[in-house]
């Protein structure tokens, strides 16, 4: 692992920070084409990011089938997409902390007659203390990395028989603070001290390797499949933590924070433009491409995690 992490801090480039940086303050590029008719599954969509990117599909024509956790939020967002756009917006409910939960969703959603034209992974969480999940994961992990590798495996068949679908998954610029790479050998945080930016960065990093993975296998299928940093923006996540977390959040560090309408027009953008067709395995801050972190284009390092994925979730080859 020593021998892997100076490796990468020597491939760092000072020019990707500073672009990094200058990306940050870049509005995202627009797409003024309709998406009439076609269907869009979001994960996490009755709040924050997932509810406006709901929202602005719908609004484009588009029918929505959420993946979400609360009943009640989720009937409330089906009567006011459907009532206020006129589109179909259905609704499976699940955790997604829990493998059986996405494992039942995702078989559910493969036997679906309709074709799905985007799939957006937007469901996520932020710990400041170590959880683990009902199958002993950490939670961190299990909802970023896992829940989304499972669905995007189990619905790779139907898509691929698609004419064209678009894979995006909400990343971000926190798989650079797992700078050292991924520790395979401690993907629950059990040998190491935990921390909320650490575990949040290294699963944002395994999102990114297995993005690697899956766009090889996507190849010359028509469905492609990108990550995209959705910007500094305000939302929910954090909500778990203790009171003096959420004060700090609420009161200092979501009045710096733009509206998640921001990230939800990126969304739409890499979801709907022709520009994007044929586009695949790329990172995005907002609409903008850039180069992530050397340890996410380790491709070794991308194999080794897709073996243990495979055998961590039971899913088969």
């Amino acid at each position: 692992m020593r021998k892997k992490t100076i490796q990468y801090f020597r491939e760092y480039k000072w020019s990707n920070v500073l672009a990094m940086i200058r990306n940050n303050t870049k509005p995202p590029k627009v797409c003024h084409e309709r998406f009439e008719g076609k269907l869009v599954l979001i994960t996490g969509a009755t709040s924050g990011i997932g509810y406006m990117t709901a929202r602005k599909y719908a609004s484009q024509g588009a029918n929505i089938l959420c993946v979400n956790r609360n009943q009640e939020k989720s009937e409330k967002l089906q009567r006011e997409l459907e009532s206020e756009f006129g589109v179909s917006c259905t609704f499976k409910i699940a955790d997604l902390s829990k493998l059986a939960d996405v494992f039942s969703v995702s078989k559910e959603i493969a036997l679906l007659n309709t074709p799905i034209d985007v799939v957006i992974h937007n469901a996520g969480v932020y710990l400041t203390k170590r959880e683990l999940s009902v199958d002993g994961i950490e939670m961190v992990f299990a909802v970023h990395y896992l829940s989304s590798f499972i669905m995007n495996y189990l619905l790779m068949s139907k898509l691929k028989q698609q004419d064209n679908a678009r894979i995006i998954m909400v990343g971000s610029e926190g798989h650079r603070f797992a700078a050292w790479g991924l520790r395979l050998d401690d993907l629950n945080w059990e040998k190491r001290s935990y921390s909320g930016l650490k575990s949040y960065g290294s699963a944002k990093l395994a999102q990114l390797l297995s993005m690697l993975c899956f766009a090889e296998r996507f190849n010359n299928s028509g469905l492609t499949i990108n990550t995209m940093h959705p910007g500094a923006v305000k939302t929910d996540t954090g909500q778990e933590n203790g009171p003096l977390y959420r004060w700090f959040k609420s009161n200092c560090f979501d009045k710096l924070l733009n509206s998640p309408e921001v990230s939800a027009e990126a969304l739409y953008y890499l979801g709907v433009s022709k520009d994007m067709d044929g586009i695949s395995g790329m990172f995005f801050n907002l609409t903008t491409e850039e180069e992530p972190a050397p340890p996410a284009l380790d491709r070794g390092l991308a194999c080794e995690l897709w073996e243990q994925t495979l055998k961590l979730t039971g899913v088969k080859e």
